[in-house]
């Protein structure tokens, strides 16, 4: 722990460990000792740490201009709008600084169709779903469906409400004349990563289609290759009216963006929304090579298959073992729930040198970069399945 550390709040638990260096999947500590990441900083830099391509695109920049504001026309973000759009369902892009404002974009633009477009004054609920996390902004906090990241901060906006996730007969039972719009995601990553059912997927399709509402995919962490597509909505089949990306959009620069249909243009006219940093030069120079990088080498692709391939060796190592209770996953977002909680498995880890993150107590979350080699992938692997092991059979 660093001098200056009680001059911060202490609202995060923090791992007793500091980072000094970070390259591909490999990061360094203050003692330098070499950790292998496969959490990369919450499912952010999915081309690993500090990436060639991205980097020398931020020292080309650097070098030229950071920040005008959105008054001025920024052309990195114009190539990076276009990049995002030619390569997804949507047509119109805002540029903001972090998940949880994007997701408070989506809400607001949702909200602001309704009423502005089509006079729908009294439509402006929006359905959300039992352990989905959608962020930290009073909004955003309360479209969450989780309990504990509300305690404290009452009283919480009006106008969301929570239906079971997979379960379409109780999702249409909520839907009522107040509703403007669903907001899902494809894999509840903080919930556990537990993935969207195929069938639950195409029901919210066809009642958002059928009851004129708005569907909102929220793509912060499955989105940028993680989940074997560019975005895992395209896994199912559908096309969203508004989607929302942060995480591996900038490979660790502050980047978020929201996407959104060419009908609801019009509901975010000039001055009804805004962000003084919001696709700044610097955050999307990154996020143009993030883009390139992700593309010109198909990773998308290559995280599907590993992301198969890792399901399959676990379930294979972990398989007998008392404490796990599943292996599940899409892509390169995996989860091992477990009988218990998971924070001693995590810790012993971090002590081998290999660092996981949890989602949920009882679940431990992988999500390595895109780019990771396979010799790393087994490493950490048999690391993984090593210490489950080592817990079950201390437990007999």
């Amino acid at each position: 722990m660093g001098e200056g550390a009680n001059s911060l709040f202490p609202n995060y638990g923090r791992y007793p460990l500091a980072f000094v260096k970070g390259e591909g999947s490999r990061l360094w500590d203050e003692n330098g000792k070499e950790y292998l990441d496969l959490m990369c900083g919450l499912a952010v830099t999915n081309l690993g740490h500090a990436p060639k391509q991205v980097s020398e695109r931020l020292k080309e920049q650097v070098d030229l201009l950071w920040h005008t504001s959105n008054l001025f026309h920024i052309p990195n973000q114009e190539k990076l709008a276009k990049l995002l759009t030619d390569n997804s369902c949507g047509d119109a892009v805002f540029f903001c600084n972090s998940g949880a404002e994007a997701n408070e974009a989506a809400i607001k633009l949702a909200r602001r169709y309704f009423q502005k477009v089509l006079g729908k004054k009294d439509q402006y609920e929006i359905i959300t779903f039992h352990l989905s996390f959608h962020g930290r902004t009073l909004a955003t906090l309360t479209a969450t469906g989780q309990d504990k990241v509300k305690e404290g901060f009452a009283p919480l906006p009006e106008g969301f409400v929570y239906a079971p996730y997979n379960d379409a007969e109780a999702l249409e039972k909520v839907i009522g004349p107040k509703t403007c719009a669903i907001m899902l995601e494809m894999v509840q990553g903080e919930g556990g990563v537990n993935r969207a059912d195929q069938a639950f997927v195409s029901k919210v399709a066809e009642l958002c289609k059928q009851h004129g509402l708005l569907l909102i995919v929220d793509e912060i962490q499955t989105g940028m290759g993680r989940t074997g597509k560019m975005f895992a909505f395209e896994h199912y089949g559908i096309e969203p009216d508004i989607f929302t990306l942060a995480k591996g959009l900038g490979s660790g620069m502050p980047i978020g963006a929201m996407l959104g249909k060419e009908k609801l243009r019009e509901a975010f006219s000039a001055g009804s929304h805004g962000s003084t940093f919001g696709g700044n030069y610097l955050s999307t120079a990154a996020g143009i090579a993030t883009m390139e990088t992700l593309l010109s080498e198909k990773l998308p692709e290559r995280a599907q298959e590993l992301g198969g391939y890792i399901v399959s060796k676990l379930s294979e190592q972990l398989s007998g073992n008392p404490l796990v209770k599943e292996v599940r996953g899409l892509g390169l977002l995996i989860g091992i729930e477990c009988t218990q909680p998971v924070a001693d498995v995590i810790a012993r880890l971090q002590e081998q040198g290999v660092l996981v993150v949890s989602a949920g107590p009882n679940v431990i979350r992988l999500a390595p970069s895109l780019l990771i080699a396979k010799e790393d992938v087994d490493r950490g692997l048999d690391a993984i399945s090593s210490v489950l092991n080592k817990q079950a059979a201390a437990a007999v």
